[in-house]
């Protein structure tokens, strides 16, 4: 028997984007350098090692966010208990507006994501993190 899915990636898409702040590329490259904001690359590490990273940026693998967020779990990582804004990106910024909207169910706050993801950050020009 077929599945019937009754709400399709489309649809949790719009949700998480109606609530979650989403900054341009040139708002994010602004904060490079801020103490006050910590960008957050969720891809794997075979597409960092492919296409390098944001500059500073932390690496969590989409499959482990919520146990890294999460102060219970075995796998928490401090990074995500300090008082700045978690600005995740992705590859094409499906994945970060879905993690951003789980990360503020969680309770996590503030958070966003980058409009276009990494595909867009590459695209302008900023620069590029080798990782290997």
């Amino acid at each position: 028997m077929a599945q019937t899915i009754t709400k399709g990636i489309k649809a949790l898409l719009a949700e998480a984007n109606a609530v979650v702040t989403t900054f341009t590329v040139d708002e994010a490259w602004s904060m490079i350098d801020s103490d006050d904001h910590l960008l957050i690359d969720l891809r794997d590490i075979r597409e960092l090692q492919r296409t390098g990273k944001i500059p500073g940026a932390f690496s969590c693998p989409r499959g482990m966010l919520e146990f890294w967020i999460d102060p219970e779990s075995p796998y928490h990582k401090e990074v995500f208990n300090q008082d700045k804004t978690y600005v995740f990106y992705c590859a094409s910024a499906w994945r970060s507006a879905l993690s951003a909207k789980v990360a503020m169910e969680m309770g996590l706050h503030p958070v966003a994501h980058i409009e276009g993801g990494f595909t867009a950050w590459a695209k302008s020009g900023v620069p590029v993190e080798e990782v290997e």
